[in-house]
């Protein structure tokens, strides 16, 4: 066989994969750009607060997005499995990138911490649409085959968007300071809601929206959840392990940049050093280690790995060590993330899906009110190297808590094929 039959056959099942997945094109640019824009604005935003209002003023605005979050999330996910996703991400992009130019008109004002925090509660609003129709949009435009496939694809993308948007940003702030770069952000999120515009409406009536149905909508997706014991163990060791990993991949890296005296361009190459690990980890590095070892030990082994990363990190001493640090912790991140992410999106049954995802990502938002709290208590009493350290460690002991979630293991080890609506087939008692 030459070399160019070789490379047509490789490339075939990606041909395949987009000519029987109408939309799928548009989802991926869709998300890309999103992503871009909101890995630029993670550099911008927090490096904004902590230059003009120190540690205490980025510890705030950590709790207040998250705090934002929490109330939000639940406010509006009931909503999602009633209405068209690709609508939902069309009219939550436009209200982001209303948000990011208010944002950037801020930047050019004197600092105030309350507008920024009234903003944040907007922003959230409309990632609340968003994010929910993100997760659970592909299940509905791929066949449950190719599914792995194009949920690695979009891994892949957003971590190349994840590699993109520190550097672009840290260069911008380099080059220009912090208005033009809140611009760019702005520009960007901008063109993610036009490109929403290309994915394709879901055919259907949508339902009203009556507050009979939000709270029973709300009720039955918080339920579905907690019945299946497996998920509520899966849940519960999340939450735990995100009240130290979202700390130490969000608000002390700008924080320890800061502490070493490094200028914010360091900050996108830091953030940019642990999307390179995530776009690895993505690209090659979950399919690889899942041969090699399985989709369990890799599922917690790597998760371990990525604490102690994380704790190499705050000790770290050199902005190269640090980076080296956050690019290994991606690594283990995206290939931890990606074992899994498959098997839990098909089990559950489709018209449960934004209402359970986004119950999850409710406790992934307590979890992450309590981490940045956390930081704010601990960096009045000891240095940045010691509690950046310390969260490393304690994610990598939460972890193990895997190890005690029910058919957990069993779980993992099925293929694609036996695991779709596995939790309406093994709990049917709870979907009814």
């Amino acid at each position: 066989m030459s070399a160019d039959q070789k490379a047509q056959r490789n490339q075939a099942p990606w041909r395949e994969l987009f000519r029987d997945s109408p939309g799928l094109g548009s989802v991926l640019v869709t998300d890309a750009l999103a992503t871009l824009a909101e890995l630029a604005s993670a550099v911008v935003v927090p490096w904004w607060i902590t230059t003009l209002g120190g540690t205490a003023a980025i510890a705030a605005y950590g709790i207040a997005l998250a705090a934002a979050t929490l109330i939000v999330v639940p406010a509006v996910s009931p909503f999602g499995d009633r209405f068209c996703k690709a609508s939902q991400m069309r009219n939550g992009l436009a209200g982001l990138a209303v948000v990011s130019f208010a944002l950037a008109w801020c930047s050019t004002r004197t600092f105030a911490l309350l507008p920024v925090m009234a903003l944040v509660l907007a922003k959230v609003l409309a990632r609340a649409f968003v994010e929910p129709a993100q997760s659970a949009i592909l299940p509905e435009l791929v066949a449950p085959p190719k599914l792995p496939q194009a949920i690695r694809l979009q891994k892949t993308c957003r971590a190349i968007s994840g590699v993109l948007g520190p550097m672009l940003a840290g260069a911008l702030l380099s080059l220009a300071g912090v208005p033009p770069t809140m611009a760019a952000c702005a520009a960007l999120t901008s063109l993610a809601a036009i490109s929403a515009l290309l994915i394709p409406r879901a055919r259907g009536k949508q339902v009203g929206i009556r507050m009979r149905d939000w709270w029973q909508d709300l009720r039955i997706g918080a339920r579905a959840k907690w019945g299946v014991p497996m998920e509520r163990g899966w849940t519960i060791v999340n939450f735990v392990v995100w009240i130290f990993q979202g700390p130490a991949v969000g608000i002390l890296i700008p924080i320890k940049v800061h502490a070493l005296g490094l200028t914010g361009n360091w900050l996108g190459v830091a953030i940019g050093a642990l999307s390179v690990g995530v776009l690895v980890g993505s690209f090659i590095g979950s399919s690889l280690l899942v041969r090699r070892f399985g989709r369990y030990r890799v599922r917690i082994g790597l998760g371990c790995l990525e604490g102690v990363c994380l704790a190499l990190v705050g000790f770290a001493t050199s902005p190269y060590a640090m980076a080296a640090g956050l690019v290994l912790a991606g690594f283990c991140n995206a290939s931890m993330a990606l074992v899994g992410a498959t098997h839990r999106a098909l089990a559950i049954p489709k018209s449960y899906r934004v209402r359970m995802l986004a119950s999850g990502s409710v406790s992934t938002q307590v979890a992450g009110a309590i981490g940045p709290a956390l930081v704010g208590v601990a960096l009045a009493r000891w240095s940045v190297p010691v509690v950046y350290a310390t969260f490393g460690a304690l994610m990598a002991s939460s972890v193990l808590g895997f190890l005690l979630v029910p058919r957990f293991k069993e779980f993992l080890t099925l293929e694609h094929e036996h695991i779709e609506d596995w939790y309406a087939l093994q709990y049917p008692h709870v979907f009814v």
